[in-house]
């Protein structure tokens, strides 16, 4: 059993949370845009309320525990390690619920070089304890817009954890994909889901549009989000989102393990 002492420390040493690599510019860049209502930080989510840049940054501040000084404009940002132990707290809570009502769940990810194996993990215990981990709408095309004009993706499924590859990229099933923000993903795969005429997910566990695109369709959706990614916040604060956890989101694949082992122990997942 991994103590909270010992994953406190893990948090730090990693840079997971305390001082990140994630730049006060780019978060800052991030929630002006967002502000704006640009797409591509809104990722998917429709807000109700009105946040300007300011409301933002009093969000993150409170979320994550950056500076909450909107004078505060360079250096890295700042994650406050014990808000991330909270929210894995509260996010294993919410895999311990559903778990126990072996409820269907799905999940994917926009960071599959990093964060991958951190959902692997879930799924497969997850499917261990009884749950049905969907893989619908595999193999089905995605047109994402990105910096360089729309580009087709595929949809694939590695350990029961959905992402998105670019064609002729390595064969299914392989660990590599594409690093996106967009909800398009998620609704393909939950137009599949309806239309093969199988269960839709209780939950979505994941990143970016995995979570924001689920949530603003009404599933109830959990994730990860760095301090560049005021759109998860937002949905928790507006109540569409259930649990984030503030974290770099882009360290070293292995660094996430001990993540992916205290949140089974905390859910009583653990095999």
């Amino acid at each position: 059993m991994l103590s909270t002492g010992a994953l406190r420390a893990h948090l730090l040493a990693a840079r997971l949370a305390g001082t990140v690599a994630t730049s006060r510019e780019a978060s800052l860049r991030s929630y002006r845009l967002f502000a704006a209502r640009d797409p591509r930080v809104t990722l998917g989510l429709d807000p109700e309320w009105a946040w300007s840049e300011r409301d933002l940054i009093a969000l993150m501040a409170d979320k994550c525990g950056v500076s909450g000084d909107p004078e505060h404009v360079t250096g890295p940002d700042v994650i406050d390690p014990e808000r991330t132990l909270g929210g894995l707290a509260a996010f294993a809570e919410r895999l311990r619920e559903v778990a126990a009502r072996r409820a269907p769940v799905m999940l994917g990810t926009g960071h599959p070089h990093r964060l991958l194996g951190f959902y692997a993990g879930l799924a497969d215990a997850l499917s261990a304890a009884g749950c049905l981990v969907l893989t619908p709408a595999q193999g089905r095309c995605v047109d994402i817009t990105t910096r360089f004009g729309v580009r087709t993706y595929n949809l694939d499924y590695v350990r029961g954890v959905a992402l998105v590859r670019e064609p002729g990229a390595r064969g299914a099933g392989s660990a590599t994909g594409a690093h996106t923000h967009s909800p398009l993903p998620v609704r393909v795969a939950l137009e599949g889901a309806m239309e093969g005429g199988g269960p839709l997910p209780e939950l979505v566990v994941g990143d970016h549009g995995w979570v924001c695109g689920a949530g603003q369709l009404g599933i109830e959706a959990i994730g990860l989000a760095d301090t560049d990614d005021p759109a998860l916040f937002v949905g928790e604060a507006e109540g569409r989102v259930s649990v984030v956890v503030p974290l770099d989101d882009a360290v070293r694949s292995d660094y996430y393990r001990p993540l992916t082992r205290y949140v089974l122990n905390r859910a009583c997942l653990s095999q």
